[in-house]
């Protein structure tokens, strides 16, 4: 290079700093004292409030979810112990039982999360701890018994109080952590689903051998306080765009209802539900055909729940790490594929196949457990506005739980020890789940290429703040997490 020619280029890489300096200054400049100070807050101090803040809500809600999952799930363990003969149930009338919980359990997500966000927003520990007080009592209520009537009505009221405890959680965690910290504390959130499998197992053989005997004040700073709100007003666009998306409206819940998203994610959160109910009501049978007694059929559904659970918490962290959701998903449910092509074939004589059989069983829990979590921090990451993320996030789980209905009677007695309606069900549910996630992929893809073709500028001279605070998740400023 001559010197001319590296005296000129020189002076170019001069002028490029002086801009780039230029730059950094007005952003400064342009930024508000809220984002300062959030910019500013010293990452040791992050991630040490970010410990303190898993310490005082995930352990609670893990343990609410726990005893919630144990009270619907546990009826497939005292099937094996004898509840159908003590309580004349006959022909599909257990299936009934199952399915009648979800009933009134999707039919009061939406209600309850509206009272949540409208009437107890300051004070959630209030509503959360109502309900779960209520369907404690109805669960209770299950040991007095004596008929299919009995049993009928308690698990219809229990749907009613259970429901706001699933999408009031969601909603409850994503007021406290920003969009890429979601799934690792969703998948710990769901961690409690996998462990109830775990100790309803342990409960039942510890039963089975009784046969016979008769705030927030406490534990923040004022300045992690200010941290944690301001960074939650930021993400929503700042104080005027967050209270101007916080308002219901009728034309807000059309607005949940027509969005096309939600029937496109349902099948994710389907690739989960029915054969994860499924399976966990009927995971004590299908050991005991394997040949184990009552009581060590249900310490073999242990291991199973144990495995989906640690699977929850790794897939989580990764999606986060990694700013990704649809792969986490993909890959899971893959693993369904996987071990229901599997079971499928070699469960008509699954005596003779003990180890494969269960190597499949496990290996179901470890691809079924991360869905949810996953397909949870999706779709609340592409919902805009609290008001449409809370009635949005209700509005998911219900349709989701239309899958529990179908997962009740997806395994039939009659089919017993094959449970070809069961298995292949399952099978299928796991493809339609990868169809799902691609599908979104590819289309929130295409829309945010679309949206990128606009610049800022043109956008802010259509809109006003408010405007697009409205549009929510419809702004062309806003983007799809993939």
């Amino acid at each position: 290079m001559t010197k001319e020619a590296a005296a000129t280029a020189s002076i170019e890489d001069d002028k490029k700093n002086v801009s780039h300096s230029e730059q950094e200054e007005g952003m400064a400049d342009t930024m508000t004292a809220e984002e300062r100070f959030v910019d500013s807050f010293p990452e040791k101090q992050k991630k040490k409030l970010l410990r303190k803040m898993d310490l005082h809500i995930i352990p609670c809600l893990i343990l609410l979810y726990l005893m919630s999952y144990i009270d619907r799930a546990n009826i497939g363990n005292a099937k094996i112990e004898g509840m159908n003969e003590d309580l004349g149930l006959t022909g599909n009338q257990y299936n009934v039982v199952l399915s009648i919980f979800f009933v009134t359990y999707i039919i009061f997500e939406m209600p309850s999360n509206f009272i949540l966000e409208n009437y107890f927003h300051n004070r959630p520990s209030w509503w959360i701890g109502i309900i779960t007080v209520a369907w404690g009592i109805l669960m209770t209520l299950h040991g007095i018994v004596q008929n299919y009537g009995g049993i009928l009505t308690v698990r219809l009221l229990m749907g009613v109080f259970e429901a706001g405890l699933f999408p009031g959680a969601i909603l409850f965690m994503n007021k406290w952590y920003t969009k890429y910290e979601l799934a690792t504390r969703f998948s710990l959130f769901y961690v409690g689903s996998a462990l109830s499998g775990a100790f309803s197992g342990l409960l039942a053989y510890a039963f089975s051998l009784m046969d016979g005997v008769s705030g927030v004040a406490g534990w923040l700073s004022e300045e992690e306080q200010r941290y944690l709100t301001t960074r939650m007003t930021l993400q929503d666009g700042g104080a005027k765009l967050q209270k101007a998306g916080s308002h219901f409206s009728w034309s807000l819940l059309w607005d949940v209802v027509s969005d096309w998203q939600f029937y496109i994610m349902v099948f994710n959160y389907w690739s989960n539900t029915v054969p994860t109910y499924g399976l966990k009501f009927t995971m004590p049978q299908i050991m005991k055909n394997m040949g184990f007694t009552n009581s060590n059929a249900q310490l073999m559904t242990v291991p199973p729940y144990v495995a989906g659970a640690i699977s929850a918490y790794c897939f989580g962290r990764l999606s986060d790490k990694f700013k990704r959701r649809s792969y986490f998903l993909i890959i899971p449910q893959s693993m369904l594929i996987v071990a229901y092509s599997i079971l499928t074939p070699l469960a008509p004589k699954i005596k003779d196949n003990i180890g494969a059989c269960y190597f499949a069983i496990v290996l179901a829990s470890i691809g079924l457990y991360p869905i949810n979590p996953g397909s949870s921090s999706w779709i609340s990451n592409n919902l805009a506005g609290p008001a449409k993320r809370a009635l949005g996030i209700a509005y998911m789980t219900s349709l989701t739980n239309l899958g529990g209905i179908g997962a009740s009677y997806i395994f039939i007695d009659s089919e017993s020890p094959a449970y070809p309606t069961g298995f292949g069900t399952s099978l299928a549910f796991g493809a339609l789940g990868i169809v799902a996630s691609v599908t979104l992929d590819v289309i929130y893809i295409r829309i945010n290429k679309r949206r990128s073709e606009i610049s800022e500028a043109e956008v802010r001279e259509k809109y006003s703040d408010e405007d697009l605070a409205v549009l929510g998740d419809k702004s062309p400023l806003f983007r799809y997490t993939l």
